[in-house]
């Protein structure tokens, strides 16, 4: 039979089950599951019929003698499994097969909105992602946004964030997340809204007296169709006019950002202002640019799943089945990303869509 990195990799994955009931071997169900998901299919019948419409294709690969795993096997074996040790296993397959550099750490939450009925809330799961590298480094679950404040720290806990920048939105501005981020190695980066009013308002007032200093203002500006984007990133390395500076931990820069866009189709003007607390010392230009980074997290990670992935209209109501399905969805949408790399004229809705009916073109999918 054949061997690939990815029927390596299902190999590997531990299998809890009782040995009377292992009628399908575990790389069995993991490798149909992923290559499925790849071909587009959205729940355990889609999957259990790709699998027989492909069989012949999976029997170069598989031992297929009890046949293809139903659907039923397929939900079965995910909602056992735990979804703590299931991630650990995805993402460190992931980091081995991707080149990491820099480390900008998002965090950000999305709700999975077709896990809720009238009696139960929908499963909200809070993410980390490196926006550099576009991965996706680990998943917890709350079940609500207004959460995320406990979910943060525990998410926090499974990272390595020796020398990486931690960014988080208004939410994550707690003094114990910056606390735990310095503890942890790591520099933070939070947006600071109403809800820390003390220190909205003394970051603020400092930018009323604000004085041009060397690297402490960038100015970019961009047209977008129709659309003039004009920031400006200002930054102060002054502190002493935070109240209760000591409550924040190693805080170093204060950043202003100034967003002004001309909509030339309405001939109308917008602008939005944003005020940031960091401990790193940087450049204006650089935290600019990590907080355009920071919704990558967005627009490459949680615009995918629902709008490629339909993650939204999945009405998956377990919670271990609707994590590891999750984890298997953000892990296929990275090594279709790694493979739209070499081919940026495909979208990855076509690629999928491809890989479903061209055997040559799913052949070359497992080439990681």
């Amino acid at each position: 039979m054949n061997e690939n990195k990815l029927l390596t990799f299902a190999k590997s994955i531990k299998d809890f089950r009782l040995d009377r009931k292992k009628l399908h071997p575990v790389e069995n169900i993991v490798f149909i599951t992923i290559l499925a998901i790849i071909c587009n299919a959205q729940d355990w019948e889609e999957i259990e019929d790709f699998g027989n419409a492909r069989k012949d294709f999976f029997s170069n690969y598989l031992d297929l003698k009890n046949g293809i795993p139903s659907h039923d096997t397929f939900n079965r074996f995910f909602s056992l499994y735990d979804p703590k040790s299931f991630q650990k296993l995805f993402i460190e397959w992931l980091s081995s097969l991707m080149n990491i550099k820099e480390k900008h750490i998002a965090i950000d939450g999305k709700s999975c909105r077709g896990s809720g009925t009238e009696t139960e809330k929908m499963l909200h799961l809070l993410h980390a992602y490196l926006t550099d590298d576009c991965t996706f480094l680990g998943q917890e679950k709350t079940t609500e946004k207004s959460n995320e404040i406990t979910a943060i720290p525990i998410l926090l806990r499974t990272l390595d964030l020796a020398d990486a920048l931690v960014s988080i939105d208004a939410m994550g501005c707690q003094k114990e997340i910056a606390e735990q981020i310095i503890e942890q190695k790591g520099d933070y980066l939070l947006a600071v809204k109403q809800n820390q009013k003390t220190l909205y308002e003394d970051v603020k007032s400092a930018f009323l007296v604000y004085e041009k200093q060397e690297d402490s203002e960038f100015v970019t500006e961009e047209i977008n169709g129709s659309r003039v984007e004009k920031r400006v990133c200002k930054i102060i390395t002054d502190t002493s006019h935070i109240t209760h500076l000591n409550d924040w931990k190693n805080l170093r820069t204060l950043i202003k950002i100034e967003t002004e866009i001309f909509h030339k189709s309405k001939n109308k003007t917008t602008s939005d202002t944003r005020y940031y607390i960091s401990s790193q010392c940087n450049t204006s230009e650089s935290f600019l640019g990590f907080t355009r980074n920071h919704w990558r997290i967005e627009n490459k990670l949680h615009w995918s799943l629902d709008v490629i992935f339909k993650e939204d209209q999945s009405k998956k109501r377990n919670n271990n089945v609707t994590e590891n399905f999750s984890i298997i969805l953000k892990s296929v949408l990275k090594l279709l990303q790694e493979k739209q790399l070499k081919n940026k004229r495909i979208s990855i809705k076509r690629m999928r869509k491809r890989s479903a009916y061209n055997l040559e073109y799913l052949l070359e999918m497992l080439d990681f």
